[in-house]
């Protein structure tokens, strides 16, 4: 299945339009998965970083009592960690500290991949080109141009984390489980 989700990215002349329509189609798929363990095997086995980031991201604009207008970016990410719910609608009753938990690996997992389709596709056209017009930019070794949204300081991300600490603390009443305090220090 992943193999052919990213195949089927990749045969239009546009993987930003292909992921977009494959991602609209799953999503509420992966709204009904009731384990997570069967969401992260899903999101984890994904070829197509693509798909898995405009997969996310779709996750965390669910999670948003305020969807996000802008296009994707470290920005966005930053947006979605001081905006987005625990409260997916696919939760069950598990403990509210593994909430947090799965959306602090969420997160760290759409950073990942947003930074690996930064350096797969440098400049935003090689994400309306197809794969055969991508190969010579390729060659070229086309080195990542990122976006105004991109440009966020370490305070910037300071400020967000702290506010996301104090947001988790609020809610979890007691010190973090050494699981969230690792995902804590990883994502930031």
């Amino acid at each position: 299945l992943q193999r052919m989700l990213s195949i089927a990215v990749e045969v239009d002349r546009s993987p930003t339009c292909s992921s977009r329509r494959i991602a609209d189609e799953i999503f509420p798929f992966i709204l009904n998965i009731p384990l997570r363990s069967q969401r992260e095997a899903l999101l984890n086995t994904m070829g197509s970083q693509l798909l898995r980031c405009r997969l996310l991201e779709l996750l965390f604009q669910h999670s948003c009592d305020v969807p996000s207008t802008s296009s994707m970016s470290l920005e966005k990410i930053l947006y979605f960690l001081s905006h987005c719910s625990v409260q997916l609608h696919f939760e069950d009753e598990t403990a509210t500290w593994q909430r947090w938990d799965e959306m602090l690996q969420y997160l760290s997992l759409l950073l990942m991949s947003y930074q690996s389709v930064i350096r797969a596709f440098p400049l935003a056209e090689h994400l309306r080109s197809s794969l055969s017009d991508r190969m010579d930019l390729m060659v070229q070794k086309a080195k990542p141009r990122l976006q105004e949204s991109d440009n966020i300081t370490n305070l910037d991300i300071q400020l967000k984390m702290e506010d996301f600490i104090s947001r988790m603390q609020e809610v979890l009443e007691q010190p973090f489980p050494p699981q969230i305090q690792e995902k804590l220090f990883l994502l930031q």
